[in-house]
C-alpha cells in the first residue's frame, strides 16, 4: 500500500464550480422527491426542451415512489404485507426484475447490502419520516431476535409472475437501491427526449451521460467530517458516482451519533468508515456497492471484487483515505484531504 498525494489545482476547482462549457447551453434545474433535493444538469438543449422534460420527470418520480416507498403505502409495502402472511403475490415483469437484481446484488456483497433487512431498519427507527428525532437505540433481545431469524434475498423466490419467500422475518427495503434505479429511470426518459448530455443528481448520488460541452463532467466528493469537499474526479459517458456516509442520515441519542447504515451481521450501525465512493457505469450497482463497501470496513476490497467494482474512495473511520488503482488517475484530492493509500482489489 502506497502513499500518494495528489493536489487539486486551481483550475480544476474553477472548472468543478462553473463549468468549461458554453453556459448559455447549459440548464440547470431543481425540484424536490423523495424527501431529498434533485438536481438535472442539461447540455446543449433548449429551455423549451428542458422544461418539457422535467414536467415528465416529476410524474416519473412520483411513479417511483409510490411503487419503492418503504414504509407509506406501496407496491413494495404490499409485497411486504404478502409475505408477513406467508402468502405469495402477484408482481409484474418490472418489479420481478428490479427484485432479482438486488438479490444477485446482496449475493454478491455477501449480504452485506440486505434488503430484506427492513424489519432490522424499522426497529432502529429509519422507516419512519422523523426518522432524526432522538430516541434510545433498539433492546439488545430485539436485535438478537432479528439476527436469530437470518433474513436475507436468499428467502425471495419468484416463479411465474408471484414473489413469495420461506422467511416470514423477510421486509424488503430498497434504501441503498432505489436512487440508482430512480436515477436510471431518469436517464430513459432524457433519451425519449433526444437528450444525450446531462448530469442527474439525487441527494449527491449521481449519473452523468455525455459531456459537458466539450470537456467531461466534474463532481464533487463530500468530506465526511468538515464542510466542503474532499475530492473531486472526472467521468466518462455513462458512468455514475454513487457515495454512502455516516454523516447522511442519523439521530444522536445521550451524546451519541447512530447513522443509518446498518450491519446485518451485527445488527448495529457499521462504524468502521466514515464514507465509501463508488465510480460504476450502472447506477443501481453504484448505489448497492456504497453500501456493502461502507459496512465490509477493512475487508471492502474483497466484496468490490466480489460485485465487479473497480473504482473506489474509502474514507476510515480514523479518517484514512483508501483508494484503488482505477479510481487514481482520475481523482483530484483537496488540500484538508491526508496522502492515500493505494490499496489492491482482493487483498484485505
Amino acid at each position: 500500500m502506497t502513499p500518494v498525494r495528489l493536489t487539486l489545482s486551481l483550475f480544476s476547482l474553477f472548472f468543478f464550480l462553473t463549468g468549461c462549457a458554453d453556459e448559455s447551453q447549459v440548464r440547470q434545474k431543481t425540484f424536490y422527491a423523495f424527501g431529498t433535493q434533485i438536481n438535472i444538469t442539461l447540455s446543449g438543449v433548449s429551455e423549451q426542451t428542458a422544461n418539457g422534460v422535467i414536467d415528465e420527470l416529476n410524474t416519473t418520480f412520483d411513479e417511483v415512489n409510490s411503487h419503492w416507498h418503504a414504509w407509506q403505502p406501496s407496491v413494495l409495502t404490499n409485497i411486504n404485507a404478502a409475505i408477513a402472511q406467508q402468502k405469495p403475490i402477484a408482481i409484474t415483469p418490472e418489479t420481478a426484475k428490479v427484485i432479482t437484481l438486488a438479490k444477485q446484488l446482496a449475493q454478491q456483497s455477501h449480504h452485506l447490502f440486505n434488503p430484506a433487512a427492513g424489519h432490522l431498519f424499522a426497529l432502529w427507527g429509519f422507516h419512519q419520516d422523523d426518522w432524526f428525532q432522538p430516541r434510545p437505540p433498539p433492546k439488545k433481545q430485539a436485535i438478537k431476535h432479528w439476527l436469530d431469524s437470518k433474513p436475507t434475498m436468499d428467502a425471495i423466490h419468484i416463479q411465474a409472475g408471484y414473489l413469495s419467500s420461506d422467511n416470514h422475518m423477510v421486509k424488503l427495503g430498497f434504501g441503498g437501491f432505489a436512487k440508482g434505479y430512480a436515477i436510471e429511470q431518469v436517464i430513459a426518459v432524457l433519451t425519449q427526449y433526444g437528450i444525450h448530455h446531462a448530469l442527474v443528481d439525487i441527494g449527491g448520488d449521481l449519473k452523468t451521460i455525455g459531456q459537458r460541452g466539450e470537456r467531461p463532467w466534474s463532481v464533487g466528493i463530500r468530506h465526511p467530517r468538515q464542510d466542503g469537499l474532499l475530492a473531486t474526479l472526472t467521468t466518462n459517458h455513462n458512468e455514475s458516482v454513487f457515495t454512502s456516509g455516516d454523516y447522511e442520515r442519523f439521530f444522536t441519542y445521550q451524546q451519541q451519533r447512530y447513522p443509518h447504515i446498518l450491519d446485518p451481521n451485527t445488527g448495529y450501525p457499521a462504524r468502521q468508515t466514515q464514507s465509501v465512493t463508488v465510480l460504476h457505469p450502472d447506477p443501481s450497482v453504484a448505489d448497492a456497492a456504497a453500501t456493502a463497501l461502507f459496512v465490509a470496513g477493512e475487508q471492502w476490497p474483497k466484496i468490490a471484487v466480489a460485485m465487479g467494482i473497480e473504482s473506489v474512495l474509502v474514507v476510515t473511520s480514523k479518517g484514512q483515505i483508501e483508494v484503488s488503482p482505477a479510481l487514481l488517475p482520475r481523482l483530484r484530492l483537496t488540500d484538508q484531504a491526508p496522502a492515500p493509500i493505494i490499496r489492491s482489489l482482493g487483498t484485505s
